[in-house]
């Protein structure tokens, strides 16, 4: 009988006099090893036999050293073992004694190849029983071990989380006190959207991102539904459009002006009506442009086409209806070709979007899915959610084959919801818990043991949310890799959470910023309607390869029905569409692009339209001003920034051309 690796401990050993080693170890090969341990009268199945077994254990080896036929055998060679490794070929056995002998030192050599195992005896000593073996093996050498701890090479090892300054936070915000399990907050690199709490009717408040510090309990808001709002989500490829879904049981997306939120807003661009109950998840694709998928309490997905001239639209393009409960939660692979849904009836399902098939269905027993994400870059499916015994669990699959989890592994037993974020550029999974203070974050492999921790992030302050700002808004010159914000509703606090990578160097990482999804879509709606898949277009964020888009380009769209209903809401708005249309269209060239962006600044004045610009009557519209004037005055420095970084490049690309054409004109 074999003794596995994992049931075999040292055993202690003692012996006579005289024949013990001394800082010595024994190496032999595996299958030698064990014909040794088959010869144990037992498995120790209990810890009382395993005490007993590794008591005393009695080796009688048979060698001859060079030139010597003295045989060895009759001596009783007894030693104590400190340590027992095991690895594939080898197995080795450091031994300890008191005294050494000049025979111990030397290679101890079987000449004579024992086939068949010794059959072993037992012997009665002081009433003790101890078991005696012959060792037989081809040969012994003596060897020292080292203990070297297998660690996993990574760049991302030693990321910590970084909470922003008090400074830097946004303080008194009204966070609502849903008990939905979203996370009631977007963020792009230009505004920042919370879902507040408020009486009659639903709204949201949107901030600027450099709007730090003390929030005006009284600032506007975007405040057109009937219900509660209960999601938000901004257009990937646009940073001034924003969805909501409430439930008055409408999805409505807006328009959010150049300067941020300056009266309140309550006309919607478009208003999507098609569900009977209340609507508690919505989702921008990834790649194609104004298609958003809405998700109610009705358990159906409906799939909506926003590039039509009607601004109340009533029919979806596509209605899936393969739920029997209410969805959780909804993911998308890379390209938008596949998305994957988790539903209060325990099943993950993946789906084709544009037919509404279903691929592949999960109903796993030992775990009840309740948030998922597609690694779509890994070819793997992470779900969050609990065991059978309630605890917090999370599980990975394999996106070809749901039947099984690659990998379940419980967190802790607390109740609150498990939120994943995955980021595709590093492949680092964060997980935090709604109402802890906590975040864990792993990195996953396409290999065993798939999920690898790296560390935690601690705080006291619990969290209700998180919003996400996309990796084209980090600060590169910091290592921040990931940036959340966090909700802290006992506060009414909004923090912002840095991961970063520690670096020495100040200059921009490539290693750990690759090509990411840039804010650029991939295809229009008619085509992928059409049938036509195609992944993100990526973009470089090294500082100055991308400059920022003006508004006009990126409401360009948008139609011109977005002015004569912006008109409705905010005055002016009709002599700006009239001036910008009588400046006419940009030229292609930078310089032509650059005059029409100062052109259509032309009727704004300290971040406001002249026709809105009136004096301050209190301090808080004078701090308002202050703030929007040096958020101007920001931006434009950092756009001269991105101008003498072009000029700089262009100036080397120019001196490059002319190095190169001077040796082949000589």
């Amino acid at each position: 009988m074999c003794l596995s690796s994992s049931t075999i401990q040292p055993p202690s050993l003692g012996g006579p006099r005289g024949h013990q080693l001394h800082g010595s170890h024994f190496c032999m090969t595996a299958p030698n090893v064990e014909k040794c341990f088959a010869m144990f009268p037992h498995r120790p199945d209990s810890p009382d036999d395993e005490a007993a077994l590794q008591d005393k254990l009695i080796f009688n080896i048979n060698s001859h050293t060079e030139g010597d036929t003295r045989k060895l055998s009759q001596s009783r060679i007894c030693a104590r073992f400190d340590a027992l490794t095991f690895s594939k070929t080898r197995v080795t056995f450091k031994v300890s004694s008191s005294q050494t002998s000049d025979e111990q030192k030397l290679s101890f050599r079987h000449t004579e190849l024992q086939q068949q195992q010794q059959q072993h005896f037992s012997e009665s000593s002081s009433g003790k029983t101890t078991t005696t073996c012959r060792l037989i093996s081809h040969h012994m050498t003596v060897s020292k071990m080292t203990w070297r701890p297998q660690y996993r090479s990574s760049k991302f090892r030693h990321v910590f989380g970084k909470p922003a300054t008090k400074e830097s936070c946004y303080d008194g915000v009204p966070i609502t006190r849903s008990v939905q399990d979203n996370n009631f907050c977007a963020v792009n690199p230009r505004f920042l959207a919370v879902i507040t709490e408020c009486a009659g009717g639903g709204a949201f408040l949107v901030l600027t991102v450099n709007h730090t510090g003390k929030v005006d309990p009284h600032h506007p808001r975007v405040s057109g539904h009937r219900g509660n709002v209960l999601d938000v989500k901004w257009n990937p490829f646009n940073d001034y459009c924003i969805a909501s879904c409430s439930e008055d049981t409408t999805v409505k997306v807006w328009e959010i002006p150049p300067h941020g939120v300056l009266k309140n807003i309550t006309v919607p661009w478009k208003e999507l009506q098609g569900h009977s109950r209340r609507v508690g998840l919505i989702e921008w694709h990834p790649t194609a442009k104004n298609i958003l998928f809405s998700t109610a309490y009705d358990y159906q997905v409906m799939i909506w086409n926003l590039d039509c001239p009607e601004q109340v639209i009533k029919n979806p393009v596509r209605t899936i209806s393969h739920h029997t409960d209410v969805v959780l939660s909804m993911s998308f692979n890379t390209d938008g070709s596949l998305f994957a849904t988790t539903c209060k009836d325990r099943k993950v399902r993946l789906m084709e979007p544009r037919s509404g098939n279903i691929l592949q269905e999960a109903n796993c027993k030992t775990h009840k899915a309740g948030k998922v994400l597609i690694l779509g870059n890994l070819k793997m499916l992470l779900t969050t959610g609990t065991s059978r015994w309630n605890d917090r669990q999370m599980a990975l699959w394999d996106l070809d084959d749901l039947s099984v989890p690659l990998l379940q592994e419980n967190l802790d037993g607390s109740s609150g919801v498990i939120f994943p974020f995955y980021d595709p550029d590093t492949h680092m999974l964060y997980v935090a818990g709604k109402g802890d203070g906590n975040m864990r974050y792993y990195e996953i492999s396409s290999e065993k043991p798939y999920i690898h921790y790296l560390a935690d992030y601690r705080s006291l302050l619990p969290q209700k949310g998180f919003g996400v700002m996309p990796k084209r808004g980090l600060d590169v010159s910091s290592c921040e890799v990931f940036r959340f914000y966090k909700l802290v509703t006992i506060k009414s606090l909004i923090e912002p959470l840095s991961m970063i990578v520690p670096r020495r160097s100040e200059s921009y990482q490539e290693d750990i910023y690759p090509m990411t999804a840039g804010n650029k879509p991939a295809l229009t709606a008619e085509e992928w309607l059409s049938g036509i898949d195609k992944g993100p277009l990526l973009m470089s964020l090294k500082p100055g390869s991308q400059v920022e888009e003006s508004y006009s380009e990126m409401t360009k769209g948008m139609g011109n029905s977005l002015d004569s209903r912006r008109s409705q809401n905010r005055p002016g708005m009709l002599q700006l569409a009239y001036i910008q249309g009588q400046l006419g269209t940009k030229d292609g060239n930078e310089d032509g692009s650059l005059r029409a962006d100062d052109r259509s600044r032309t009727p704004f004045s300290n971040g406001e339209e002249l026709a809105l610009c009136s004096p301050p009557m209190t301090e808080n519209e004078l701090r308002l001003k202050f703030h929007k004037q040096q958020e101007e005055i920001r931006r434009l420095r950092e756009l001269l920034n991105q101008r003498d970084v072009r000029v700089k490049q262009l100036e080397l690309e120019i001196k490059n051309i002319k190095n190169s054409q001077s040796p082949s004109s000589l």
